[in-house]
């Protein structure tokens, strides 16, 4: 896994799992606690994520809106938004462009 930018946005690349989840909850953290306004994570390099990753951008999240910013997701992969339609988190984080209506329909 890797990641790159800075306070505003950050390129996510690789595996968001269990093995990289502590170095991607640092860097976040770092990013949020450090600027103002969205936290624009581009997720176009992401290869996939387990539900460890999710409960990393999940923690994001509400860090997030425990400091007045917001996390906001683009370039989310059509397999990942059919996982964040399938567990209903689609509905809570805020997703540049929203989620592809044919995802809904499949899930």
């Amino acid at each position: 896994m890797h990641i790159r930018g800075d306070h505003a946005e950050l390129v996510v690349g690789g595996r968001l799992d269990v093995r990289s989840a502590a170095d991607a909850r640092k860097v976040l953290h770092e990013a949020l606690d450090g600027g103002a306004g969205d936290l624009v994570l581009d997720l176009v390099e992401l290869d996939s994520w387990d539900a460890t990753g999710l409960g990393v951008i999940m923690g994001a999240h509400r860090r997030a809106g425990r400091s007045g910013r917001r996390l906001v997701l683009r370039n989310v992969p059509p397999q990942m938004q059919r996982l964040l339609v399938a567990t209903r988190l689609h509905r809570i984080l805020a997703i540049e462009g929203g989620i592809a209506l044919e995802t809904v329909q499949r899930v």
